[in-house]
């Protein structure tokens, strides 16, 4: 039974290099046993369907931590019907490790917006937090969150990339390899993901 859980959820269309650097500096500073790779089945701040399927985003998340032992790709919220909604997901696991500790591993960029997701103060109660910066936001959490969350600030190097603009230069027919892991830029070219 691991000891301490990191969760990294997202929408992972694609999953790329800064998904993995956020996962990779969580499991080193903070000594994860493990961290739950959970891609959503429909994320509820984010306008539309993603454009790979649940299936295709699965692949790709395990084709990204491959390298990676502690990682464990999660189907929990892609196998639920309707809104993936955070808390149902953090009261499945505090259910599944009551004695772990669990670390919701997030952006700078979700951070900023934390006071939006549904029930958060149930939330933080379930988990504390690892925020790794990203592109010069504040890793100040909302004033309303202040006194109920336990965060803590990751150090990585930063990496300048994000699922929208890989899908924009995939659409163009661009090959943003820098960006994608190698597995995950197979994958997309052999299924002809993103493609206008």
């Amino acid at each position: 039974m691991p000891a301490a859980i990191g969760i990294l959820g997202g929408t992972f269309d694609p999953p790329h290099a800064g998904h993995v650097a956020a996962a990779v500096a969580a499991q080193k500073q903070l000594g994860l046993d493990e961290v739950r790779v959970i891609p959503a089945g429909q994320a509820p701040l984010r306008t539309g369907a993603p454009l790979a399927s649940a299936a295709d985003r699965v692949a790709m998340c395990r084709l990204a931590f491959a390298e990676h032992a502690w990682a464990v790709v999660d189907e929990r919220e892609t196998l639920r019907s309707g809104t993936s909604w955070s808390v149902d997901t953090a009261r499945e696991l505090a259910r599944e490790y009551p004695d772990a500790l669990r670390v919701w591993i997030l952006g700078a960029d979700q951070l900023a917006r934390l006071d939006r997701w549904k029930d958060v103060a149930e939330l933080c109660g379930l988990v504390e937090f690892a925020v790794l910066s990203r592109d010069g936001i504040s890793t100040v959490p909302p004033a309303s969150l202040a006194a109920v969350i336990r965060l803590t600030i990751l150090r990585a190097p930063p990496v300048q990339v994000s699922s929208t603009s890989l899908r924009e230069a995939l659409r163009r027919g661009d090959s943003p390899r820098n960006g994608l892991p190698l597995g995950v830029a197979r994958h997309i070219e052999e299924h002809s993901l993103y493609q206008a």
